[in-house]
């Protein structure tokens, strides 16, 4: 059931309607929603005891604010769950380019219609999803882009110059009392930066040589990433100064957090076949972005995007899917020869530091094995492996591809494999399935080539090799 808006100037007087700016609005809501314990945003995992109370701490204060941040952090999805803190609806002038409040219009022609009309001026309702306007800065941006200019047909039509109703609003005054997000903040060009000196501090607007002042009601927000400061392009010192707030964003702290945005995010592909993933890889997968973060011959300051994790779990997962439809088999589970891929991959999404070119995989291929080692020995330390070994040491060798059915893997060990049961429990795999059974295996194995218990040749695709003693 639809609820009865005013409809007059006067109606809203009438209604007691609240007459609020933009941020008293997302501080009274915000309000609420703390009250209620809930919190401001949601689906972004990891934030909650910094990030988070950072940002309530901003809007409380009515602050424009930066998000700082490398890539991957949540910066714009932050940005645009604050949308949810606007009114579900406010009064505007119809058809007005600013959007202006029917109780106290700003633009020319808002201001003689309330001559015009008084009391009885329309009132149209401004749903909270088209008060906010999310721009990427590009060096080919321009002042009219985001704050206007004179419209040259409005001229022709026989205006003079002097007249506003000659001036195209930008970006930014079409944005009036909502929200502005100015994403990669450092790469607007600095004369355009400094355009937006105004809007932050004295909430107007300067277009062209007009005896204009425009009041706006808005709330800026921007992003950008830290290396921008010093390698793209800066932020002016003017500018910087008139945001009220930084709120810093950064990486999931904990390797949790990092396999909750994976699942949340990761995309499995289209396809008949049933993909189970053991919690191991996305383990290994999420330890091994937390190695590159903390490598020296990665570039820290563009960061290791959780999009590279999310990219290498849809990696990992098409291999098994791969290997299912080859092979026949009904389910794909992720297998260490799954999980090698994922290192030229990351060549395109991470950036090094190195003297010398070629050694980047070499890299990326070091903090997977650590990685994998450090996985294995949570998961399988407690596990007595000396039966398998010492198999090994009486000649046995099994041979592993990305191709390998998981029946051909678990073949090479004869009728059983004592301990089976307790790895697969110990990787919280549990069923009688052979994908699974051999995903257990070779984990086992790699684990014990890393931890130098067992020998691995490789063979001359890069996922395959056999382990012997």
């Amino acid at each position: 059931m639809s609820i009865e808006r005013p409809a007059t100037v006067a109606d809203l007087r009438a209604s007691g309607f609240p007459d609020r700016s933009v941020k008293d609005e997302v501080r009274d809501n915000l309000v609420a929603r703390l009250r209620e314990g809930r919190s401001i945003v949601s689906g972004i995992v990891g934030y909650d005891r910094t990030v988070v109370p950072a940002l309530e701490r901003a809007l409380l204060a009515g602050h424009d604010l930066i998000l700082l941040g490398e890539r991957g952090q949540a910066k714009t999805r932050l940005v645009r769950g604050l949308v949810d803190l606007l009114d579900p609806e406010v009064p505007v002038v119809p058809d007005c380019e600013i959007r202006c409040h029917p109780l106290r219009p700003v633009c020319v022609v808002c201001r003689e219609l309330a001559a015009e009309h008084g009391e009885g001026l329309p009132v149209a309702w401004l749903g909270r999803d088209h008060r906010f306007a999310e721009k990427l800065a590009t060096p080919d941006i321009s002042v009219a882009d985001l704050i206007g200019d004179v419209d040259p047909i409005r001229v022709a039509e026989g205006r003079y110059l002097a007249d506003e109703r000659t001036i195209h609003y930008g970006l930014v005054p079409r944005t009036n009392r909502g929200i502005v997000a100015v994403n990669e903040l450092p790469d607007l060009p600095e004369r355009i930066q400094v355009a937006l000196l105004n809007v932050l501090e004295e909430r107007d607007v300067q277009i062209r040589g007009y005896l204009l002042r425009l009041p706006l009601d808005i709330m800026l927000v921007a992003t950008a990433n830290p290396d921008d400061y010093t390698n793209r392009g800066r932020i002016i010192s003017p500018l910087k100064d008139r945001f009220g707030a930084q709120v810093r964003t950064h990486y999931p702290a904990e390797r949790a957090d990092e396999i909750k945005i994976v699942d949340a995010e990761a995309t499995p592909p289209p396809t008949s076949i049933a993909v189970r993933t053991p919690r191991w890889v996305d383990e290994v997968l999420a330890e091994l972005a937390a190695q590159l973060r903390a490598t020296a011959e990665v570039n820290q300051r563009s960061g290791v995007s959780v999009r590279y994790t999310i990219g290498a779990h849809e990696t990992v997962v098409a291999s098994a899917v791969r290997r299912a439809a080859m092979a026949g088999e009904s389910q794909a589970v992720p297998r260490i020869v799954d999980i090698w891929p994922v290192v030229p991959t990351a060549l395109g999404r991470v950036e090094f530091d190195l003297l010398e070119e070629g050694r980047e995989e070499e890299i990326v291929g070091r903090c997977l094995q650590r990685a994998i080692l450090g996985v294995w020995r949570e998961r399988l330390g407690m596990q007595d492996l000396t039966g398998l070994v010492e198999r090994f040491d009486d000649g046995l060798q099994v041979s592993v591809g990305d191709t390998m059915p998981g029946e051909d893997l678990l073949g090479q060990f004869g009728e059983r494999i004592d301990g089976l049961g307790g790895w697969m429990q110990a990787l919280d795999l549990d069923g009688e399935d052979l994908s699974a059974a051999a995903s257990a295996v070779e984990f086992v194995l790699e684990g014990l080539h890393l931890a130098r218990l067992v020998n691995k040749d490789p063979l001359a695709e890069p996922t395959a090799g056999v382990y012997r003693a």
